[in-house]
């Protein structure tokens, strides 16, 4: 994981404090639903910034704004460790901001990198994304700094993220999309996929049919949730208790269509979500 240099308060109480999880909009629910798996005993916050998604189109200077208002928001809120489900506020706004916090905070990015690495037989790796991460090429340089004979191809595919919002995934329009920007990247004989994206294993089973089941696609969210898992241990801020975990669910925008949605994703109901404006958080980090 990340290095870190954050010690937990020794508080008799914290390690039932809950793990928060920020993301652009819905896809973050991905990781969500790994913790679920990995840590059943673990409270979840989870916020999700509706009204200003996507990321991916926005400029650094913006995205580091959304993010640095949404990591404010949690320090309010009470939790032992953030983790970054969006890859666009992974690659250009956590560097800057991880220093800033009294809990430690991971990205979504180097998860996927390494499950990447462990999976490819031929060492052509594809990575699709946001704009923004695309642009930033932190895929790229992370997977040459770990092994330099690898080739990687990268491409933008932008439209994902707003058809997820929509929930139009299993939709004709969807596979026309996927098509259309994959199939440059699959004349690069290309046997494993990085989901550059949370909203992206969404549409999976879309992305693997255009791909072809030769392609291994790596969805970050499990291996992120299993790293979170270890890294829990490390800290020894894992929750032993066997009460109850509880879920809290915060956005930007209208909470309907997340409960919807997030329901499904998630695979199970949503019954609460709140509305909450990030332009009220004004630098309450040290």
């Amino acid at each position: 994981m990340n290095e870190n240099t954050y010690l937990p308060p020794d508080l008799p109480d914290r390690k039932k404090l809950p793990i928060g999880v920020f993301d652009s909009g819905v896809g973050g629910l991905t990781i969500v639903k790994e913790l679920l798996k990995f840590l059943p005993h673990e409270s979840v916050i989870y916020f999700g910034d509706t009204a200003r998604v996507p990321y991916g189109t926005k400029s650094r200077s913006t995205v580091l704004k959304f993010t640095t208002q949404a990591i404010e928001f949690f320090t309010t809120k009470g939790i032992k460790m953030l983790l970054i489900a969006c890859n666009t506020s992974s690659s250009l706004a956590l560097p800057d901001l991880k220093s800033e916090c009294d809990f430690p905070i991971y990205g979504v990015i180097e998860p996927g990198i390494r499950e990447a690495l462990n999976v490819t037989r031929t060492g052509r790796i594809g990575v699709i994304g946001t704009r923004a991460t695309i642009s930033s090429n932190i895929y790229q340089k992370k997977l040459k700094a770990l092994n330099p004979d690898v080739e990687v191809f990268s491409c933008p595919c932008p439209l994902f993220v707003p058809l997820v919002e929509e929930g139009w995934i299993d939709d004709p329009i969807t596979y026309k999309v996927a098509r259309r920007y994959l199939d440059n990247l699959k004349k690069e004989d290309i046997d494993t996929l990085i989901l550059g994206c949370t909203h992206y294993p969404l549409i999976k089973d879309v992305i693997q049919y255009v791909m072809g089941k030769n392609v291994a696609l790596v969805d970050s969210a499990r291996a992120f949730a299993y790293e979170i898992k270890e890294e829990l241990k490390k800290l020894d801020l894992e929750n032993d208790s066997n009460n109850n975990s509880q879920y809290e669910f915060y956005v930007s925008d209208e909470p309907e269509q997340f409960k919807q949605l997030g329901s499904f994703f998630l695979g199970k109901e949503i019954s609460s979500v709140n509305r909450v404006d990030l332009e009220e958080y004004k630098r309450c980090m040290k």
